[in-house]
């Protein structure tokens, strides 16, 4: 998603292209952590775990401060051109703390003796990283603008 709202400024936009390559990072973790439940569903479990705490780290910090936006910042970013399109962070934020639902579902149906529960939320949460990586369909950043508007409807309200 590589919107330009006349709402925000470049202090709180960010490089398109580090949020895609922190998705793909996510995916290969997912698809690691969905290899290793047919061997070893603690080590899922414990895998899973990892990618909720860096999906949390997201949802809280923002994309540039998250584990996968340093690692982009130090090491991929200075050796690319300049960018020539940014984003919001609050999609992303909000992206990340779905992807930490799925993750925290995951990791409970792992730990919960209820696998297919890992399976399915790791599942989902693959699909949307893979989307956004392979193809920059941000699935959080879409659903970002309803889960604002009912947010504000539901502080009118109150």
């Amino acid at each position: 998603m590589s919107t330009s709202d006349t709402h925000t400024t470049a202090i709180d936009q960010v490089d398109i292209r580090g949020p895609r390559f922190a998705a793909w990072i996510t995916t290969a973790v997912l698809v690691i952590v969905l290899l290793a439940s047919t061997v070893s569903i603690p080590a899922a479990a414990i895998l899973l775990g990892l990618q909720a705490i860096v999906f949390g780290i997201g949802a809280v910090r923002g994309p540039k401060h998250s584990p996968y936006g340093t690692i982009y910042a130090t090491f991929v970013a200075p050796r690319l051109s300049p960018t020539t399109e940014r984003e919001p962070v609050a999609p992303l934020k909000f992206a990340q703390l779905v992807g930490f639902v799925f993750a925290a579902v995951g990791v409970l149906g792992f730990a919960l003796d209820a696998p297919v529960v890992g399976t399915v939320a790791t599942g989902f949460a693959l699909f949307a990283a893979f989307l956004n990586a392979a193809f920059a369909v941000c699935l959080g950043c879409m659903i970002y603008p309803l889960a604002a508007r009912l947010r504000s409807n539901s502080r009118s309200a109150a």
